[in-house]
């Protein structure tokens, strides 16, 4: 479990996204694009144009399972990933 980044190296734009299975995701999301399948088309239309080269997938956070039985993992992906999406948008001066 997790919070991934799909980072376009050409323009800087970065794409946050979490996920229950993060290497699950970032294999599915290449596999996508490489297919032409993806559903994020604007994503899809770059690597189509450019390649896989234009990107670099990151991992920047792995959750840690909890003790408690009823943690809701659901939730901390979801305020994780709104974190890391604010990080990036200021960074980048989108905010």
């Amino acid at each position: 479990m997790g919070i991934y980044l799909i980072r376009d190296k050409e323009t800087g734009q970065v794409l946050v996204a979490s996920s229950r299975n993060v290497y699950g995701a970032i294999n599915r999301t290449r596999f996508e694009l490489r297919l032409h399948s993806h559903s994020n088309k604007t994503l899809q239309a770059k690597w189509n144009r450019s390649g896989p080269d234009r990107f670099d997938f990151e991992i920047v956070e792995i959750l840690k399972e909890r003790e408690e039985a009823d943690f809701d993992y659901v939730e901390e992906l979801r305020a994780l990933e709104q974190l890391y999406r604010e990080q990036y948008e200021q960074a980048a001066g989108v905010a």
